[in-house]
């Protein structure tokens, strides 16, 4: 995972950039927590997400908001870091201008940007958003949400509870065709200690389900081709 720096609009910003090998591969953009609670792109849920996706074959990039890490700026409680965001989805697009998908995620306060972001880029896809921390970010914004994605949170966490998650989706309505789903991971708390996999596992089923949904494999199965090869064979 090769490191990049890219100027952005308040300087330079550190990333971390997975280049798939599949022309026209799709795109995947992760956001890490807040940054005043320590949040950088090398939180272990991030990278959980950012791994998941490239495993799938997705051009992925993840990157630390201004004042991060080696980012210049200064964290600005939001509206600084959606422009980041955006900035780096432009950039990210850039170099995968072919790419035939666009999917952003990202957990805690970075959920919070992943959804704002969505309301603002007609083009995203999909989107998985990991513990948004609706105690603190009405979510109500998302009216109508213009794609179909997954909020996931911890049946633990004591930060972004699902009740409160639930509570601020009551305001939300989705466009005609696309869906919010919810999924809970038993036992996890707001960092998913010890629940990693749990939650990869999920994000990675609503992943899987999608693409197959959005990508059907029109080659025949192994059965269809060894009752073809014994039909040819009995022609002969």
């Amino acid at each position: 995972m090769p490191e990049v720096i890219i100027p952005g609009p308040a300087g330079r910003i550190e990333a971390r950039y997975e280049e798939s090998e599949i022309p026209g591969a799709p795109i995947a953009l992760i956001l890490h927590p807040h940054p005043k609670a320590g949040g950088t792109m090398q939180d272990p849920v991030v990278i959980t997400l950012y791994e998941m996706f490239a495993k799938r074959g997705f051009s992925t990039l993840r990157f630390n908001f201004r004042g991060v890490g080696r980012s210049q700026g200064s964290f600005d409680a939001g509206p600084a870091e959606l422009s980041d965001a955006a900035y780096i989805l432009d950039y990210l697009e850039s170099i995968n201008d072919s790419a035939r998908a666009c999917w952003v995620s990202g957990y805690s306060f970075g959920a919070y940007i992943c959804l704002q972001l969505l309301m603002r880029r007609p083009e995203i896809d999909g989107f998985i958003a990991v513990s948004p921390p609706a105690n603190h970010y009405d979510l109500a914004f998302l009216a109508p949400c213009p794609a179909s994605g997954i909020i996931i949170a911890g049946d633990k966490d004591g930060v972004a509870a699902p009740s409160d998650i639930e509570r601020s989706l009551t305001k939300v309505r989705v466009q005609k065709g696309e869906e919010i789903e919810r999924a809970i991971v038993p036992g996890a708390n707001h960092f998913y200690q010890d629940k990693l996999e749990e939650l990869e596992a999920t994000a990675a089923e609503y992943l899987d389900r999608r693409l197959a949904a959005a990508n059907p494999s029109t080659l025949p199965s192994i059965e269809e081709l060894e009752d073809e090869i014994d039909d040819f064979d009995e022609e002969e």
